[in-house]
């Protein structure tokens, strides 16, 4: 019974530290994004979206779409050059975080 509390346990902290590492990474990324967006993604330079107040889903289906060259409008190619590098659990991530900004 302790060898699993002490396994349930540990598994725990993998996973809580993984969170962490993901919430670490995606704000590391965001921080390229604060220059048009603001580091509280209230920020309008030259028309571009307010990020704060939209749901992770909505800002999900940008990036990807961004990545696929499917989504955006006059400054896509902005947009599509920063998602180029994401990974999907990098555009999960970062939508997680934006959406709690």
């Amino acid at each position: 019974m302790k060898k699993l509390a002490l396994s349930l346990a540990l598994s725990l902290a993998v996973v809580f530290a993984a969170s962490a590492a993901l919430a670490a990474d995606a704000q590391a990324i965001f921080a390229r994004c604060a220059g048009c967006h603001g580091a509280d993604g209230t920020k309008t330079l030259m028309g571009n979206p307010v990020l704060k107040g939209l749901k992770a889903d909505v800002i999900a289906k940008a990036l990807s779409g961004y990545k696929a060259k499917t989504f955006g409008g006059p400054k896509k190619a902005i947009m599509e050059a920063q998602a180029a590098g994401l990974s999907d659990a990098d555009i999960k991530a970062l939508a997680a975080y934006i959406s709690k900004l």
